[in-house]
């Protein structure tokens, strides 16, 4: 297969990139800032459809591997924000990949897609603007794509691993939080987590198989202690983590939540009801789990 890969120079697309190769694909590697490797710079989010056909002309693949961070907290309303980093790009990118006769897609989403579908109750797209953002990215990509286009759905936890001098974008403060002398805390619940070359793996054999399904991409469930833990571990800084409790967790996003509320800003995941979310257990079911410390130690090397 040719390939065409938005978002080759992060993390997770640049083991996309590599894999691909691997398994002996052609690969165009577009992103939006020049570096080693890339092929072509563009800035999906700017890029008409018109442009993006005539880039993907004679290629069988896509692979979106880009998009708004849930990090991000833009000023209110948050929503256009995500849905112009989220929606539009893979709308465009899906609608001419139809048109030039591509054969298989897979976007990189998020696992909140899962969950969102698993838990109605939730009501997380209503709440969040950045997971309403990934559910929408899923459906209106899948319409872009039309009926004869399949559109993989890769739904993604925490990614740890390392690309060259790229690490998972959330890993700088708590890389810097395990290595000082402040106390470890943690929260009840936990995440389900995964590498980025299990993404990579997934990714690739969804393209192989034309996959048109919602894949959660989960090597191991670990509660936020048990995390954190072997996060201080591989960093070379091994400690007790203590017990937060949950009125102190939902306090302090609430509190947050009020100061963005006054500055005129509002996060992707709204810190009101983020307390409830963190709490819980955001397992995905895995058999049989697959150890990530070989990732965790990428990601937080011992110094």
């Amino acid at each position: 297969m040719k390939v065409l890969v938005v978002g080759a120079s992060g993390l997770v697309g640049q083991h996309v990139v590599e894999r691909l190769r691997e398994r002996r694909h052609e690969v165009t590697a577009v992103a939006r800032t020049a570096r080693p490797g890339i092929d072509r710079t563009l800035d999906a989010t700017a890029v008409s459809e018109a442009d993006l056909a005539g880039l993907l002309a004679g290629h069988d693949g896509v692979v979106f591997a880009a998009g708004a961070d849930d990090r991000e907290i833009p000023r209110k309303p948050a929503y256009p924000v995500f849905h112009r980093g989220n929606v539009e790009p893979v709308v465009k990118l899906l609608g001419a990949a139809r048109k030039a006769g591509a054969t298989s897609t897979v976007v990189l989403g998020s696992y909140y897609t899962h969950f969102n579908r698993e838990h109605p109750e939730w009501e997380l797209e209503v709440v969040h603007p950045y997971i309403r953002s990934r559910v929408e990215q899923a459906r209106a990509g899948r319409e872009a794509a039309g009926p004869n286009l399949p559109v993989a759905v890769l739904e993604l936890p925490f990614v740890f691993g390392r690309a060259g001098d790229r690490l998972p974008n959330w890993s700088g403060g708590l890389d810097k939080w395990v290595r000082s002398r402040s106390p470890l805390l943690a929260p009840p619940g936990g995440s389900a987590a995964t590498t980025a070359a299990s993404v990579a793996e997934a990714a690739v054999t969804a393209l192989e198989e034309r996959s048109d399904a919602d894949i959660p991409v989960v090597d191991e469930n670990l509660t936020w202690k048990d995390m954190i833990s072997r996060i201080a571990t591989a960093a070379g800084h091994a400690r007790k983590v203590h017990d937060l409790p949950p009125a102190v967790v939902r306090g302090a996003l609430s509190a947050t939540g009020v100061l963005q509320s006054l500055t005129g800003k509002q996060s992707g995941l709204d810190p009101a009801k983020l307390g409830d979310l963190m709490v819980r257990e955001l397992f995905v079911k895995v058999s049989p789990p697959r150890s990530i410390d070989h990732a965790i130690s990428q990601t937080f090397p011992a110094r």
